[in-house]
């Protein structure tokens, strides 16, 4: 929905764009338009597109990533989401000037059938542009350099996934936290530590490397279009002043329950992914993440969060509750 007070030149603009698309003239229009003219059309797309993009695309992305500060308003976004937003916005213009061939009544409901699409080949293009595998797949040379290992090999997907993702995790360039929750739903296992991730990380790099023009094109290159991780305080002898605590240690409880949460919801889509049934999938990471990490009986460890976590599991109310929280999340 538009907002209610766009300037009158907008309100012409967006009237003309309507007109055009009507008339199934829209992408014919933009595609011999003027410098000037175009600028108009793709200023009234953006106007009616953008609502759209922040209500179906990035509000739900934002909840994923527990940003909530990013689902409310424009204003009160991250920069790299917010660029992540007009990125993808940009994507549905420009989707909407090459491909409105047709008579379209009501445009807001034809742009919101092609969101996806957009979207989806917009951020495919923009990593074969720095190098990085469009729809990264196991190579069968990769998969018997690793030897076979099923984990390994979904680790080496991973890491050319991530090769092509612009931002880094944090003060680092991989992502070992959430890998660790996605190896223990691929493996079984526990949680492993991340000594035991950085060195499989080192190892499937290393395979990769047998073939230095496959490596330098598909992960260096992308790699270097990263953005530049924060460096570490040099550990020397100089005096430095003391941390300053932001956050209270109820922020810094919520934060770490949100970075398991996070490991949680990537290990479920992994199950599901392998055709788990839901509750099976959902009860098994909660008690690996948050729990005892083994089927059976929670053992009672005294913290309140271990006493809600055994009594909801064991209510089979509770647990459809979560279940169908977790599914919802996860849009399946």
């Amino acid at each position: 929905m538009l907002p209610s007070t766009l300037p009158p030149n907008e309100q012409a603009e967006v009237a003309v764009l309507r007109r055009l698309a009507r008339d199934g003239l829209l992408a014919s229009s933009a595609s011999s338009a003027s410098p000037g003219r175009l600028a108009r059309l793709r200023r009234a797309v953006y106007t009616v597109a953008w609502p759209l993009v922040f209500a179906r695309i990035t509000k739900p992305l934002e909840q994923q990533r527990r940003h909530p500060d990013c689902t409310r308003r424009l204003e009160s976004m991250r920069p790299d989401c917010l660029d992540r937003f007009h990125d993808d916005v940009e994507a549905v213009v420009e989707h909407a000037l090459r491909r409105a061939t047709d008579p379209i009544e009501n445009l807001e409901g034809w742009l919101a059938t092609r969101l996806t699409p957009a979207t989806v080949d917009a951020h495919r293009r923009r990593r074969g542009e720095i190098g990085a595998l469009q729809r990264p797949r196991l190579p069968a040379w990769l998969a018997d350099a690793l030897g076979g290992d099923r984990w390994l090999g979904d680790l080496a997907v991973q890491i050319l996934v991530w090769a092509g993702v612009p931002s880094t995790a944090g003060a680092e360039l991989w992502p070992l936290d959430g890998w660790a929750a996605r190896r223990a739903a691929v493996t079984g296992e526990p949680v492993a530590g991340r000594d035991t991730l950085d060195r499989e990380v080192r190892t499937v790099l290393a395979a990769m490397r047998t073939r230095p023009k496959w490596h330098a094109e598909h992960v260096e290159r992308p790699l270097g279009h990263k953005q530049a991780p924060v460096a570490p305080m040099p550990a020397d002898n100089a005096a430095e002043l003391p941390a300053l605590d932001l956050a209270g240690p109820h922020e810094a409880e919520d934060t770490r329950l949100s970075g398991l949460a996070e490991q949680a919801l990537h290990a479920i889509e992994a199950r599901l992914d392998r055709g788990e049934a839901a509750q099976a999938a959902v009860t098994a990471v909660v008690r690996l993440v948050f729990g005892a990490g083994e089927p059976g009986p929670l053992p009672a460890r005294g913290s309140p969060c271990d006493d809600w976590l055994a009594t909801a599991l064991a209510d089979e109310t509770r647990l459809a509750e979560i279940v169908a929280t977790a599914l919802a999340i996860l849009g399946r």
